[in-house]
């Protein structure tokens, strides 16, 4: 489970948003409450998690688009994965566009994610499988660089016209990626005004949650050359120097300032 140390970490971002943590079961979870309320798309039930806080979880049955299609609940409709919804919607030129994202989208494995459970990090009492934040410039700069302090792994923005669910919940679990996208740019996401356009959502899974965790712990939130402190000031000048001093003895040049 997520420990209060890292629960208080993620609420000190200052998300706009809660953090909601997702886990996927094969299973019908037990002492969880099943969703009641209005048929939605499975995006949306992040933000009814944000908003509502406790914990339920949804099935094939609750998810009025195609999330439950990238989650391997269902196959991929012949129609729409022909191309010709994206197509219809003005965003392709053609089917065939549209098609090649059918065909290449990531897709978990049949009948392994037959239940969805959604919690506020701050109520889960469960492993998530992901954890999706909703961000701000500021907030996403710290997520973001938590991602690849320690490992160094490269950012990545992975996504699709539609659809965009498959690369926010099922590629993060399979590549063991994070992976964001910036609202506003997503058709299912701003046909519905689930939030605002120009916010960051990062998607967290597994793999990478107790890293991003653990570099949330040890980096500095506000990088040295942001800091207008005297004492900081002066200590980047020192360490600048120092660059100097390194390239004299390898015969080479440092034009950083």
């Amino acid at each position: 489970m997520i420990s209060r140390e890292n629960k208080d970490l993620l609420k000190a971002l200052n998300m706009p948003y809660p953090a909601v943590a997702l886990k996927y079961h094969v299973v019908k979870p037990e002492g969880v409450k099943h969703y009641e309320g209005d048929k939605l798309a499975f995006c949306q039930y992040v933000s009814v998690a944000q908003k509502q806080g406790g914990t339920f979880y949804t099935d094939m049955n609750d998810d009025a688009c195609y999330g439950k299609v990238p989650l391997g609940m269902e196959e991929k409709p012949a129609v729409t994965a022909s191309g010709q919804a994206g197509y219809d919607f003005d965003l392709y030129k053609s089917p065939a566009g549209c098609r090649k994202l059918y065909q290449e989208m990531p897709v978990l494995v049949k009948g392994t994610v037959n239940y969805v459970q959604f919690a506020r990090v701050e109520d889960a009492d469960f492993d998530p499988d992901l954890i999706l934040c909703v961000c701000d410039q500021d907030s996403a700069d710290i997520l973001l660089r938590a991602t690849s302090y320690i490992t160094g792994d490269f950012w990545e923005s992975k996504s699709s016209p539609v659809i965009s669910c498959a690369w926010m919940y099922a590629y993060p679990i399979i590549s063991g990626r994070v992976n964001h996208i910036t609202t506003g740019h997503y058709h299912g996401l701003r046909r519905r005004g689930t939030y605002p356009a120009g916010l960051i959502m990062i998607s967290i899974p597994f793999q990478k949650i107790d890293e991003v965790f653990l570099a949330l712990k040890e980096m500095p939130w506000t990088p040295i050359a942001f800091r207008k402190d005297e004492q900081s000031v002066k200590e980047l000048r020192r360490r600048m120097d120092h660059w100097q001093e390194m390239a004299a003895e390898a015969g080479c040049t440092v034009d950083l300032k």
